[in-house]
């Protein structure tokens, strides 16, 4: 095994694993939390929240992927690839599937007490979810290839 894979494995590790543990954290505490305070104030602090786990998430998601498709050409077997994609899947996903709900979230207009505002955010969590599946079957895949 090469030095080059051999960081490129680990980095694909701990960028996955710090996704998938801040995509489960956000699914299980912080959107659950945020609607036992009502719907107004879940609305209402999801547009800085989603600012910073944008930031975060993309990155880790990006470095995962790449870092996994690194330790693949660098001689790794074919799960990396594998691993690697499921990790960037949740790039497409949150782009094509969850942004128009984020759109209507940020929305300035929003009425944040609405039904509609309540029914977006649970919207949001059911989606978020399937980055936190991906993300884990992920890093399922990537430790069992180490």
């Amino acid at each position: 095994m090469t030095m080059l894979q051999t960081v490129a494995q680990f980095v694909a590790m701990v960028a996955c694993g710090l996704f998938a543990g801040a995509a489960v954290y956000i699914n299980l505490v912080e959107p659950p939390a945020r609607m036992e305070c009502g719907t107004e104030l879940a609305a209402t602090v999801f547009a800085p929240s989603y600012r910073r786990a944008a930031v975060m998430q993309a990155s880790l998601a990006a470095l995962g992927f790449l870092s996994a498709v690194v330790a693949w050409f660098a001689g790794g077997t074919l799960w990396w690839l594998v691993g690697g994609l499921l990790l960037g899947l949740v790039i497409p996903f949150t782009l094509v599937v969850i942004m128009p709900t984020n759109r209507q979230l940020l929305e300035p207009t929003l009425d944040r007490t609405s039904s509609n505002a309540r029914e977006l955010l649970a919207r949001w969590g059911q989606l978020h979810a399937v980055r936190s599946v991906l993300s884990i079957v992920a890093l399922v895949v990537l430790i069992a290839s180490a």
